[in-house]
């Protein structure tokens, strides 16, 4: 069986499990905002999805789109999720000869979509405490030259939590300056994190920001996304988008209304969140040899190192799978560092993570039994 059809069943399988509490891909659970599930049924009841939508979307989401963000001068392009705003980023950007600069851990599919453009994708490490698990100027400068197209910074980072200061912000965007490079800022976890800052307040001609509806208002299953561009940008980047035909009709009226509650809901599912970390923090901690590195996290999930515990990620992930709870195993956001670590999403009801944590020890104990492990993804 082809590699494909593995990971198509796996996640097959995971989404056909009644009552799985899905901890591992950062989506939000928290059950939705009455405003957006009416917008959604309006939008069916109105078979608003039998015509396609603008293909730059709605220009009241893109106007709402620009507001939240807090930007001027630049345009919104909706995108069937944020990982196809990344994509055509890519599209435009690399070509054999020049390199995609990021760090590790990052997010994994832009680097493939940067491969696939024929790019060299450089690393740079930071899973380090010497570095405070954040990449330095220092380190960016030294990984960029004249070859460099693209620096991607995943900004809370995804799967640390951490997140960058307006000073550092500004070092990168002045670097990408010096080499020519795009610096395009992933603000898919913005909405978590305290005193975030998008790239495009400290470099407005030289940066784009890639956004998603899937973690904060929980719409992962319907696609959306954006891609904040310069307004002279526009047009390169609109033109390798395969989105042509517009994002689900669906999913922008839900993002509109999603919008339009922000404050409200976001205030919700914070605190939702943030229980939920410490919670999860306590009880990893009382695990002996587990540890969490980066605390407090700026994302919603958490890091938990299991190394030291002589606890292989993946076998820790299969003895929650096998109780119902889908957890991901760090070999997901990095080949050189997921050895040491399991990451937890925790925009979850709080059920959830009281479960999980209440079920820990056990869980441990299970996966120290576990051997012949078959393929996670």
């Amino acid at each position: 069986m082809s590699g494909a059809l593995i990971r198509n069943r796996y996640f097959d399988a995971l989404t056909a499990t009644p009552g799985l509490a899905w901890m591992g891909q950062n989506t939000n659970h928290i059950p939705a905002h009455p405003a957006v599930l009416a917008a959604m049924h309006a939008a069916v009841d109105g078979l608003g999805f039998n015509a396609y939508a603008p293909p730059l979307g709605f220009e009241a989401l893109r106007e709402a789109i620009l507001a939240d963000l807090g930007v001027e001068g630049a345009e919104a392009l909706v995108t069937e999720g944020g990982v196809n705003a990344l994509a055509l980023v890519c599209r435009a950007r690399c070509r054999p000869g020049t390199t995609f600069v990021t760090t590790d851990p990052t997010w994994k599919w832009p680097c493939l979509f940067a491969r696939q453009a024929g790019a060299e994708v450089v690393e740079i490490p930071i899973y380090d405490p010497a570095c405070n698990y954040r990449l330095t100027p220092a380190a960016l400068r030294a990984a960029v030259d004249a070859r460099t197209s693209v620096i991607y910074i995943v900004d809370p980072n995804n799967p640390l939590g951490i997140c960058y200061t307006r000073d550092e912000i500004a070092a990168f965007a002045a670097i990408a300056q010096e080499v020519g490079a795009l610096l395009v800022h992933d603000c898919t976890y913005r909405d978590f994190a305290d005193g975030h800052h998008p790239a495009l307040l400290e470099t407005p001609d030289n940066a784009v920001v890639s956004l998603s509806f899937s973690k904060w208002l929980g719409l992962a299953g319907l696609r959306i996304g954006a891609l904040v561009a310069p307004a002279a940008l526009l047009e390169e980047f609109a033109d390798q988008t395969t989105g042509v035909l517009g994002a689900s009709v669906i999913a922008q009226r839900a993002a509109l209304a999603g919008l339009a509650v922000k404050p409200e809901w976001m205030a919700t599912v914070r605190a939702t969140t943030r229980a939920n970390n410490a919670m999860i923090h306590e009880a990893a901690l009382r695990i002996p040899g587990f540890s969490v590195p980066v605390w407090p996290s700026h994302g919603n999930f958490l890091v938990v190192e299991t190394e030291a515990a002589n606890i292989r990620p993946e076998a820790l992930v299969e003895a929650a799978r096998r109780e119902g709870i889908m957890i991901r195993q760090g070999s997901y956001h990095t080949a050189r560092f997921g050895h040491r670590f399991v990451k937890i999403s925790t925009s979850v009801p709080g059920e959830w993570a009281e479960k999980l944590a209440h079920r820990l020890p056990a869980l441990v104990e299970t996966a120290r039994s576990l051997n012949d492990l078959t393929p996670q993804f």
